[in-house]
């Protein structure tokens, strides 16, 4: 029989690690704020007293201030004790982007636990149901034209893409005169996106606070509808793009727009014949009932997910009959929690895809639970025509999509190695000076934060 002092060496001599994993503490917390890939994200950085660092990034468009505000209620923690942690900060995500605090450090986390431990995050979840991870490319429908929009995506299949997404709606109708019924005035402030950053005068500001406000209107609120002739064109678009494309490769449907139900539906049986892999946020995924109206009234896949935190959020719309779940890893409260959504919904039958506009970090966190998860379809790529994305870190293979698929490495935590300044450090936000900078306002911030009594 092995002595039980050189069992434990063996494998201790196995683990990659500065020292003990059960002598882990975080201690420090720093982000880099970057735009232009073409997203606008935080990178995030969880130290530790063994030289190792957590990476994890905060979602598309929302502030880094989701994630420093909670550094005080780490530092010290041993990382390696994820899912303590995550309820212990939980409370302060919320869904859209007020998720991507504790989702960004959940990841981190995990990251940490990973390169102590010396394996792969899908490792710890599991373990592998494929070797690749399908991606599907996102293209935005800009042009108005069906054909055009056909060929940028042809592009994207003669890369080696295998599934494919584009916008249908409102925006491409709404400067075509009788194709939407809208009440005066109110489509001008659907054609102007909110932006990023704070605006620099206070009439910026009075600017951005009254486009956010237009598109902070919930849908069967708009008084916004598609005509007969709208759906005539709306129609005539995506039959454009099948022609040039074909039917062989999927193609998923986003951006309707602000429109009812009822308008929803009548697209739906619209576009039935084209046979779109699914249609995307419809509606507020708040309206279960809606939702479940929607699915029933057309063949085409339903979709929805993107904005909601926490398993707990998707349940109803699982038993209203939804046909594809869509989860942002940086709103659905990261790693495990995606990996539970996923399990859920195939326990209902329901196939789970993977929203993800933001780098590498985020890339590779929604790849691990892709591989770990065995309902998964298809991961989505919004940065196909951005030339640095593959640089912001390394480590990984480069392109880190190859052929319209991620091969994850085997390699400890995320598999990457860190985030390259250089690249970074070129592409800051608008009034950020700096990366990684000093966090210690952080460090103190304390509330008594339990919820009941």
């Amino acid at each position: 029989m092995m002595d039980a002092d050189l069992a434990t060496s063996m494998v201790e001599d196995n683990v990659r690690i500065a020292s003990r994993p059960s002598a882990l503490r975080i201690t420090d917390m720093r982000v880099a704020e970057i735009t232009g890939a073409p997203f606008q994200s935080a990178l995030l950085k969880i130290y530790t007293n063994q030289g190792i660092v957590g990476l994890g990034e905060v979602r598309d468009g929302a502030s880094a201030t989701y994630a420093l505000m909670l550094k005080s209620r780490l530092l010290g923690e041993n990382p390696c004790d994820i899912d303590r942690l995550f309820r212990r900060i939980k409370q302060f995500g919320g869904h859209g982007r007020q998720g991507g605090g504790v989702s960004a450090i959940e990841i981190a986390l995990w990251d940490l636990a990973g390169k102590a431990y010396g394996v792969p995050i899908y490792q710890m979840l599991g373990g592998k149901f494929r070797d690749r991870v399908r991606m599907y490319c996102d293209t935005d429908a800009s042009v108005p034209s069906g054909t055009e929009t056909g060929r940028r995506l042809k592009q994207r299949m003669d890369l080696g893409f295998t599934f494919l997404k584009m916008d249908l709606g409102l925006m491409q109708v709404v400067d075509t005169p009788g194709s939407v019924v809208a009440p005066s005035g109110s489509l001008e402030g659907y054609r102007t996106h909110p932006g990023w950053g704070a605006g620099k005068t206070l009439e910026d500001r009075r600017a951005r606070h009254a486009v956010y406000d237009i598109h902070n209107v919930r849908h069967p609120f708009t008084g916004l509808a598609f005509t007969e002739k709208g759906l005539d064109t709306l129609e005539q678009y995506i039959h454009e793009v099948r022609e040039v494309i074909g039917y062989e490769v999927p193609l998923a449907i986003d951006h309707v727009g602000h429109i009812s139900l009822q308008s929803g539906i009548r697209l739906a049986r619209r576009i039935e014949k084209y046979a779109p892999a699914w249609l995307e946020d419809v509606i507020p995924w708040q309206y279960t009932d809606q939702y479940r109206q929607l699915q029933q009234a057309t063949t085409v896949p339903i979709c929805t997910g993107e904005d909601i935190y926490l398993k707990e959020g998707f349940e109803p719309l699982l038993k209203a009959g939804i046909s594809v779940i869509h989860p942002d890893l940086l709103t659905s409260g990261g790693i495990l929690e995606t990996k539970k959504i996923g399990d859920m919904a195939q326990d209902h039958g329901v196939a789970m895809a993977i929203h993800m506009a933001e780098s590498p970090i985020a890339c590779m966190a929604a790849a691990h639970v892709a591989v770990a998860t065995e309902n998964f379809m298809a991961l989505e790529y919004h940065s196909v025509e951005v030339d640095w994305w593959d640089d912001i870190v390394n480590g990984l293979p480069k392109p880190l999509v190859k052929d319209g698929f991620i091969t994850v490495p085997d390699k400890p935590g995320l598999g990457v190695d860190d985030v390259v300044d250089e690249v970074i450090s070129q592409h800051l936000q608008e009034g950020v000076e700096g990366i990684w900078q000093p966090t210690e306002q952080w460090d103190h911030e304390y509330s008594w934060d339990r919820t009941w009594s």
